[in-house]
């Protein structure tokens, strides 16, 4: 029987908990181990070490913090923690970082050169530049210390991942050599899917018939604005009061929303906490139309998954949020892009589709079509790929290695 090569993948998050970056980790974890990859995850926390699904997790042993999103303080301890852990950790052929925490780039070339293994760094946000993004603003010798180390481990990655042409255009400009740049978008979960509104069962259990539904499902955070859609939801009131503007989920901006919905006694703005991913084909197709939001600073530096997420609902989106950004590109044709900051040419928009029911039927239709190309399964073929290409010939001819310990 044929050795086979191993991978370690690094994040701080991993299924049970939540996160995005955890959802796409194991959505990959698991095809590469199916692929006959030899998986090892390495998580924060103490949830639970073992093997299932022909991946083994690995943890740091240290329990995350409860309550809210972390804090600098947090993400660093989480960083010297994984770095402690994988440098323990048997000998792989390649090791992944991700970036949550901030700043894991930095730990990727020192652990691979433990390992004597390949380095890929996936990024799915472009630290430390997004921080002033966030409203971090580090003092501007720190800022450019951070910079330069990252710029620099990088540089000295195998191959570096981006989940967007714009990314990838950012992370050249910090000097890293365009050949060892590949773009890979993340995909939708696997578990969404389009449900008819006759069936959705959650649609009824929130009362949603009748009602011409605009969801905001996700992260809230402090990269993404909420300025207009409170003016589109206050201008609805009273110009389309059968709109119904839904915001599913959690983040940072999220009280702030609802206070402010409050305050201006927005009863056409409906919250619902964050949804299972059992329920996520329901939550999303509940809706007639979907909101994505962006801040113009962060463009390269981030892509929303919510826009993929609310086409593979078969729906169509609206994009608040910089033209020619990668998620501007991807609800071409099943969506519009907007000035997130413009409520009153949001509202007139929702108030078009709303009054277009074939409209929305056909850019939806447009919309499950796009999101059927790109699926968790081409994606980890394609990341498989590109790791396999980077074993020593040695290793790669036949996967003939010593055994994982």
């Amino acid at each position: 029987m044929r050795d086979r090569p191993s991978i370690m993948l690094v994040n701080r998050v991993f299924p049970p908990e939540r996160g995005a970056t955890g959802r796409c980790l194991a959505d990959l974890a698991g095809r590469l181990a199916a692929a006959g990859w030899q998986v090892t995850v390495l998580r924060d926390g103490r949830a639970g070490e073992g093997t299932a699904g022909g991946v083994t997790v690995a943890e740091t042993g240290v329990a995350l913090p409860a309550g809210g999103p972390p804090r600098a303080r947090s993400y660093l301890d989480s960083l010297r923690r994984l770095v402690v852990r994988g440098l323990r950790l048997p000998r792989h052929d390649v090791v992944v970082t991700m970036t949550d925490p901030p700043l894991l780039a930095l730990a990727g070339p020192l652990l691979a050169a433990r390992h004597g293994a390949a380095a890929i760094h996936w990024c799915q946000d472009l630290y430390p530049e997004l921080l002033p993004v966030l409203g971090i603003r580090p003092p501007v010798p720190l800022m450019r210390l951070m910079q330069g180390a990252a710029a620099r481990a990088m540089a000295r990655h195998d191959r570096i991942l981006a989940i967007g042409h714009c990314m990838a255009r950012r992370i050249a400009a910090l000097g890293v050599a365009e050949e060892r740049i590949t773009v890979l978008p993340n995909w939708p979960d696997p578990r969404i899917r389009p449900v008819p509104r006759q069936v959705d069962r959650f649609r009824a259990e929130h009362g949603l018939q009748g009602r011409f539904v605009v969801a905001y499902s996700g992260n809230l955070g402090l990269a993404h604005p909420i300025a207009g859609i409170l003016e589109a939801a206050e201008r609805l009131a009273t110009e389309a009061p059968e709109v119904l503007v839904l915001v599913i989920g959690e983040g940072r901006r999220h009280a702030g929303l609802t206070a402010a919905a409050a305050v201006r006694r927005l009863g056409n703005l409906r919250t619902l906490p964050l949804q299972p991913g059992e329920r996520l084909a329901e939550s999303l197709s509940a809706a007639d139309l979907h909101l994505a939001a962006m801040e113009p600073d962060a463009c390269g530096l981030l892509v929303p998954s919510k826009v993929a997420g609310a086409l593979a609902a078969g729906r169509p989106c609206l994009f608040l949020g910089p033209a020619g950004s990668d998620a501007a590109r991807l609800v071409a044709g099943c969506g519009a892009v907007l000035d997130p900051a413009d409520g009153a040419a949001l509202a007139r928009m929702i108030r078009d589709y709303a009054g277009d029911p074939a409209r929305c039927a056909a850019e939806g239709a447009a919309a499950a079509i796009r999101a059927a190309g790109w699926d968790a399964d081409r994606a980890a073929a394609r990341f498989g790929a590109l790791a396999a290409g980077l074993l020593a010939p040695a290793r790669s001819a036949g996967w003939r290695r010593a055994p994982h310990a």
